[in-house]
C-alpha cells in the first residue's frame, strides 16, 4: 500500500512538472502599437482564426500592452515542404494562385477526408497508386522554393480557415479527369481551377 502511495505521489509530481513546463513554454506576445492579428499571424506563422480563438477574441481590436497567447505554429520543415510544392505546382501562375495552392494543402490537412499532416497530404497516393501531386512523382518537389512561394505559404497559413474550402486544383488545359471536372469550382486563378 505504501508503494502504491509513493507511485501515485511520484506520478502526480511528474504530471505537475509536465503541465507547468508546457504552460511555461507557451509563447506569448506583448502587443505593440501597430500590431494586428494579421501581422502577428504572419510573424509567428499561425492562422488569424486560431490566434483569435486561443485568446477568446471575436473582434480584430487589440491594444498595446495586452498579452496574447501564440498558438503552435507550422514547423519550419513543413513550411519548406509546402513552399516547394507550391513552387513546383504554380510556376508561372499569379501570386494569388500560389497562395491558393498552399491553401488547398492546408484545407486538406484540416479535412477529415485527407491525411492530418502537411507531409502526409503532399505525399499521399490516390486509390490508383499515383501521387496526388504530380511534382512528387516527377521529382520537381525536390527543387528549392523561390521567395514568392515562401511568402505565399506564410500568407496561406495566416489566412487558414477563411477561404472557400477548396480541396482540389487543376489546369483544365492539361487535365480533363471526370472526377476533377465534376467538382464544384470555387474560383479560377490564372490557369488553375480551384474546387471542392
Amino acid at each position: 500500500m505504501k508503494n502504491l502511495k509513493k507511485i501515485g505521489f511520484a506520478t502526480a509530481v511528474i504530471f505537475s512538472i509536465l503541465a507547468s513546463s508546457v504552460s511555461a513554454s507557451a509563447a506569448t506576445h506583448t502587443v505593440k502599437s501597430g500590431d494586428t492579428f494579421w501581422n502577428l499571424g504572419m510573424k509567428y506563422g499561425v492562422s488569424v482564426l486560431k490566434l483569435k480563438e486561443v485568446n477568446n477574441r471575436t473582434s480584430d481590436i487589440i491594444h498595446p500592452g495586452e498579452q496574447l497567447e501564440i498558438p503552435e505554429s507550422v514547423s519550419a520543415q513543413d513550411k519548406e515542404l509546402l513552399a516547394r510544392i507550391v513552387h513546383a505546382e504554380s510556376k508561372g501562375e499569379p501570386y494569388a494562385g500560389k497562395v491558393a495552392v498552399a491553401t488547398v494543402v492546408l484545407n486538406r490537412v484540416d479535412s477529415p477526408e485527407f491525411p492530418d499532416t502537411i507531409k502526409d497530404v503532399i505525399y499521399e497516393k490516390t486509390p490508383g497508386g499515383s501521387y496526388a501531386f504530380s511534382p512528387v512523382a516527377d521529382g520537381s518537389i525536390n527543387q528549392p522554393a523561390d521567395e514568392e512561394s515562401k511568402r505565399a505559404v506564410d500568407e496561406a497559413i495566416t489566412f487558414r480557415g477563411q477561404g472557400n474550402g477548396s480541396l482540389f486544383f487543376f489546369n483544365p488545359d492539361k487535365s480533363s479527369h471526370p472526377f476533377m471536372m465534376s467538382r464544384e469550382v470555387t474560383t479560377v486563378i490564372g490557369n488553375h481551377r480551384f474546387a471542392k
